[in-house]
């Protein structure tokens, strides 16, 4: 082969090489479903004005961080304030669903003795989670307890 072949391949293989470096962050995400569902609670505790609100990943997720704020203080604020707000200083332990306000294996308060505030019904909120590199967000609206 002649010095202009093995010139237009090398090239070949280097673009090729760059053009599957850039696209490689688009391909490799991974796509995580979250979901919420209310339940009735029984008893009732007489405190909460909302149904119990649970959260469920499509796989176990090992979470560093999880926080919870209402729509409207992230978009009125540059510095919006969680009212349940946990972190993980080492692993956690993998976990697929966990309820608002219950306290999730291998996380804490990220502000020590810090209770979750108490969700009004029909308030738009946002779940932020962080596991591992993944960022996840999902909003959802807390349903008025019916007894």
């Amino acid at each position: 082969m002649s010095r202009k072949q093995w010139v237009l391949i090398a090239l070949v293989v280097v673009l090729g090489g760059l053009s599957l470096y850039l696209n490689l962050g688009r391909l490799g995400k991974e796509k995580i479903q979250v979901h919420h569902r209310s339940r009735p609670a029984l008893p009732a505790d007489g405190r909460s004005v909302v149904e119990p609100i649970f959260f469920a990943f499509d796989r176990p997720l090992k979470l560093k961080s999880l926080k919870v704020i209402p729509v409207r203080e992230i978009e009125t604020n540059k510095y919006p304030h969680p009212i349940w707000h946990l972190i993980s200083n080492s692993n956690s332990v993998p976990t697929a669903d966990f309820a608002y306000g219950v306290p999730i294996e291998g996380m804490r308060p990220a502000v020590q003795d810090a209770t979750p505030d108490p969700l009004q019904p029909g308030v738009k909120y946002r779940l932020l989670i962080e596991a591992g590199a993944l960022k996840l967000e999902h909003d959802f609206v807390p349903v008025a307890r019916t007894r």
